[in-house]
């Protein structure tokens, strides 16, 4: 070890896990669970890079409760869980500029159903997951950022380090310096979420994507309404596709969730536009507002007022793109995998599941006296799962939108998923994704540039504003999380080929290009970052790396 390196406390435990997110929590639970059953007095630790649990997480949602009835399948009769809303109103819209088509009466599979899913806030429900691991002597550490990654003497994973404070934004160690602890386990599990920091270390150290498809990815957009009672509708669920991104060589897709949280009404309005869009001037957060402002969804809006608003990206890759689970000493769990159906728009179930899945082999090899191998019985248990038949069964619908559109790609693939759903094949083979969402996109000579409505301080609000309602944070005397490898290459490639696109991708303001003593400078403030991870996808040369701020920086989500 360097004689300058930092000399750190470290604890054990048999499982760590990195992310408190639904996967994390769920593998937590199940962990202690099957070792209480068995009488085994095993540890296992939460890291959650939040300032609480919860506070990191954004997501439409409306929950399939398959993973929770086997986790927890009390969950109805529990008065804290915070699921109450179940869906009652299915609707499936096909949006045009001023009106839309109902498309209830196409025949779609029965996995489309939204009835016997439930509406609500993913980042409460966390909270509640959080309550219930915690009761089963799970400990839980929120505000600690898991940075890096600790790696034994054979090359497999040892822990994580967490909890470093105390650098200055020069780079030097202040008063309050801490060098972080090393949290060690027979077994880490990572459920960073899409497109985590420290799993594409995972994931190249260990060539974990040799035989997949490169991950997909969305980013999803979304506000939190408090809205008066003669516009609610209990249980509505309504999902819209076609405008606005329809026409600028983008895909994409509205929803509006109908929910109760502690009584009052809420509606959840998002809008997810896919990663892999052409058009560098397109810009998501923009087209999100404007979506606001179509009949079918101003309507459940008027009259009541914004609360909330985030964005996160989502994987949407699928099956194509799920990379080799295991690897020696831990495994993926979760999102940060990528196990979204992305024509149900549902993902929480799948990474619960695999959560449980994960936490299970991990008890099975250390009741066997294992540790720091592969846990290859958790891909194989995965494969087997009806996350597996999950996926299987929509294989091709995120393929057949990037060629075609999402309509013309719905038309294709419906028929598709019927025959999969039947009979457990299709008429079609197994597609390809072909190319990353970062080489997806075309130079901006190519298009004309976009002009946006400004926003109407009513139903739709500008970037900065709206991030004021993320409650974000960050210490303003830190390094700079978002790391620019070659500035050059970002002048000359992102600004002067692509127009800037970052400063339209980014949904909190994050980049801009500004002139500073007759040059463009790109000016990052990284005090804005709402870590959703678009940069880290959609950049076209790859050349900003997101790595974690100190914890518990970042938004403060509630009832997302």
């Amino acid at each position: 070890m360097a004689d300058d390196a930092p000399q750190r406390e470290s604890m054990e435990y048999d499982v760590v896990i990195v992310g408190g997110g639904p996967a994390g929590l769920s593998a937590a639970i199940r962990f202690k669970q099957v070792a209480n059953e068995a009488g085994e007095d095993l540890s296992v630790v939460v890291l959650e890079k939040g300032g609480e649990i919860g506070a990191h997480i954004l997501s439409g949602i409306v929950l399939d409760p398959k993973a929770l009835d086997e986790l927890l399948p009390d969950w109805r009769n529990n008065s804290d869980c915070p699921l109450k809303t179940e869906v009652k109103i299915d609707r499936y819209k096909l949006l045009g500029e001023s009106g839309s088509a109902e498309l209830g009466w196409l025949p779609f599979p029965p996995l489309m159903s939204n009835h016997g899913c439930y509406a609500g806030s993913l980042a409460n429900v966390c909270r509640w997951l959080g309550r219930e691991a915690e009761a089963l002597g799970v400990e839980i550490y929120p505000g600690f950022a898991a940075s890096d990654v600790v790696y034994g003497e054979n090359g497999e994973v040892r822990g994580v380090v967490a909890g470093v404070m105390g650098i200055g934004a020069d780079g030097q160690k202040k008063p309050d310096y801490e060098p972080g602890m090393e949290l060690l386990g027979k077994y880490v599990l990572f459920a960073e979420g899409a497109r985590g920091s420290l799993t594409k270390q995972i994931m190249d150290k260990y060539d974990l994507q040799a035989n997949c498809d490169p991950q997909k990815f969305g980013i999803g957009l979304k506000e939190v309404w408090s809205v008066p009672e003669e516009i609610f509708v209990d249980g509505l669920v309504q999902h819209s596709f076609g405008w606005p991104v329809q026409d600028k060589d983008g895909n994409g897709g509205g929803f509006l969730y109908h929910f109760r949280d502690n009584g009052e009404p809420f509606v959840s309005v998002g809008y997810v536009v896919h990663l892999n869009y052409k058009n560098p001037y397109l810009a998501p957060y923009e087209e999100f507002q404007r979506y606001k402002h179509h009949p079918d969804i101003k309507r459940y809006l008027e009259g009541g007022k914004r609360v909330a608003y985030g964005a996160r990206a989502i994987t949407s890759g699928g099956l194509q793109s799920i990379p080799k689970l295991s690897f020696p000493g831990g495994a993926l769990i979760g999102c940060c995998a990528g196990f979204v159906n992305l024509p149900r728009i549902k993902g929480t179930h799948n990474a619960m599941k695999t959560g449980m899945l994960g936490a299970e082999a991990a008890f099975e090899a250390i009741k066997a006296g294992r540790s720091g191998d592969e846990m290859t019985e958790y891909d194989d248990a995965m494969h087997a799962s009806w996350v597996q038949k999950d996926l299987s069964t929509v294989r091709n619908m995120k393929p057949l939108m990037s060629r075609f559109g999402t309509i013309i790609g719905a038309m294709i693939g419906v028929p598709d998923m019927w025959m999969r759903s039947l009979l457990g094949f299709g008429f079609l083979p197994t597609l390809k994704h072909g190319k990353t969402d970062a080489a997806s996109l075309k130079p901006a000579k190519d298009y004309t540039p976009i002009t946006y409505p400004k926003p109407d301080g009513v139903l739709s609000f500008d970037k900065l504003t709206n991030v004021s309602f993320t409650n974000t944070f960050h210490g303003e005397d830190q390094p700079v999380h978002l790391i620019v490898k070659d500035m050059a290459l970002q002048k000359s490639s992102e600004h002067d080929v692509y127009a800037g696109l970052s400063a339209r991708y980014c949904p909190a303001g994050v980049y801009e290009w500004i002139e500073e003593g007759g040059e463009l400078k790109f000016q990052i403030n990284a005090q804005n970052c709402i870590h959703c991870k678009t940069c880290d996808i959609k950049d076209p040369n790859q050349n900003i790396n997101w790595t974690v701020p100190e914890g518990g920086g970042g938004p403060a989500y509630t009832n997302m």
